[in-house]
């Protein structure tokens, strides 16, 4: 086996190390108060491996733990438990690792799987749990929002014939949940809505060139976006058991855009220059054209033929980007695209009040990148997209953070004035001292700093995804 050693993999050190214990714990304030307007849980997800990894690791291979912190009359819970995958569940019961990481080839198939689905990506919530994702696609956990319990596998109410993968889009206003699925086999994708009770409504095959590797989608009120960018599964690396990406601009973007309800034969693509999206701020309609707000890559994929790097150094700079925040607009009428750089800081995951998601916001939100070897988010910064305007903090000397998304105010009821009125929270780590803590920040006052931190009595390693659970949606209310 070409083992990379444990010591010079940076994500498997430091603030990115796993760690071992599953723990409940009422957290103690550093400094302000915990508002009382603030009502829910944040909770992230990211990846903790529990065995030793197998072969020369990668970040997104460790097994999905959830970290969340419950808030309920000026108290706050944290918890953190490891998604209870049945690959993970497998290696329980053996006592070792079953599947080699993406940077190794496949020698064979576990669970008829090549690699592990360890759900360690994104988490929503949707029909009363939260759900665990995996970017390659794979099932998705439902999740006691409470307990952190895993639940069971989602399947539609037994409707779901596809893999999920990980950024689906709730209709905050409808309960609906919008997914896509790609894989390396004709037709490469598949798009589908889930009803507000957990049923499946509709499945269409999406037809593509050949295998992708879309990470994102968009929603608005009447319509889903769907990506077909150019990053590509190199095919000729997969038939030797190999999993790598090539970037060919040649192919330049094309975006899908399909009625929420609609059929095959009213997808309609909109071309555009060629580039890579992470993640999606927003999408919502303005009188005949469709408006998307997202992060934009222009140079995505550091592994193509001339680069002289090696496998190990082609990983790291894989790991870095540099996204600046865009805007397309799809007119439906001419079927033209526009598109223009709002914003040239290095920032990514983002996010927007979940209450208006696909409908028209003034606000975005997402992290700020800092230079470092490693993807380390070093600030938050706030988009104001009607004046153009930004608010932007920074954690300080060797703190860093979280994906933070908004939490809205509980006295926030008119989201024409009170579309702000709410907070940010990020799980931030104190390199120098090895420690965790939570901070919250006034949305409407970022320059403030948080305006509240609090103690997580263990290490929270740097991870990915976060969402935001309203105390009102969680299907039995927080005890009083």
């Amino acid at each position: 086996m070409n083992t990379q050693s444990h010591e010079a993999n940076p994500y498997l050190l430091g603030s990115y190390a796993p760690t071992d214990s599953e723990i409940t714990a009422q957290l103690q304030v550093i400094s302000g108060q915990v508002p009382l307007d603030l009502a829910g849980i944040y909770v992230r997800n990211g990846p903790n491996p529990q065995a030793q990894p197998a072969g020369r690791h990668h970040w997104f291979d460790g097994d999905g733990m959830l970290h969340a912190v419950e808030f309920n009359n000026g108290c706050a819970t944290y918890r953190n438990r490891w998604v209870n995958t049945a690959g993970l569940q497998l290696e329980q019961n053996i006592g070792q690792a079953q599947w080699q990481g993406i940077r190794e080839p496949v020698r064979q198939l576990t669970l008829g799987r090549p690699y592990k689905d360890t759900a360690n990506t994104d988490v929503k919530f949707h029909n009363g749990a939260l759900l665990a994702l995996w970017y390659q696609c794979g099932e998705p956990y439902r999740v006691d929002p409470l307990s952190l319990q895993t639940l069971a596998v989602d399947d539609f109410a037994g409707k779901r014939s596809t893999p999920v993968s990980a950024h689906v889009k709730v209709d905050g206003k409808t309960g609906e949940m919008m997914f896509f699925e790609y894989s390396v086999r004709p037709p490469y994708m598949h798009y589908g809505v889930v009803n507000a009770a957990g049923e499946q409504t509709s499945l269409l095959p999406i037809e593509l060139p050949g295998p992708r590797l879309p990470h994102d989608m968009a929603i608005t009120e009447h319509y889903s976006i769907l990506m077909d960018l150019p990053v590509c599964v190199d095919t000729e690396a997969l038939k030797r058991g190999r999993w790598r990406s090539v970037y060919q601009p040649e192919l330049g973007s094309r975006f899908a855009v399909v009625p929420r309800h609609g059929t095959v034969e009213q997808v309609r693509w909109f071309s555009a220059s060629p580039c890579y999206i992470y993640h999606v701020v927003n999408a919502w309609e303005e009188a005949d054209e469709l408006v998307m707000v997202a992060h934009r890559v222009a140079n995505p994929v550091a592994n193509h033929a001339e680069s002289s790097a090696s496998e190990f150094e082609r990983m790291l700079q894989n790991l870095q980007m540099h996204a600046e925040l865009w805007e397309w607009r799809f007119n439906l009428t001419t079927g033209a695209t526009t598109e223009r750089c709002l914003d040239v800081a290095n920032a990514e995951f983002p996010s927007t009040n979940p209450r208006e998601l696909g409908y028209p916001t003034r606000y975005g939100y997402a992290v700020t990148i800092g230079a470092s070897q490693t993807l380390l988010f070093d600030g938050i910064r706030k988009y104001d997209l009607l004046t153009g305007e930004h608010q932007q903090v920074l954690f300080g000397q060797g703190i860093c953070g979280s994906e933070s998304p908004f939490a809205p105010s509980t006295a926030a009821t008119d989201a024409a004035v009170d579309e702000d009125r709410g907070y940010l929270l990020s799980f931030v780590q104190d390199e120098p001292n090895n420690s965790s803590e939570l901070w919250i920040y006034d949305a409407r006052n970022l320059s403030a700093g948080p305006c509240t931190r609090l103690a997580i009595p263990q290490r929270v390693p740097l991870g990915f995804h976060a969402c935001w659970v309203e105390a009102k949606d969680l299907p039995v209310q927080l005890p009083a």
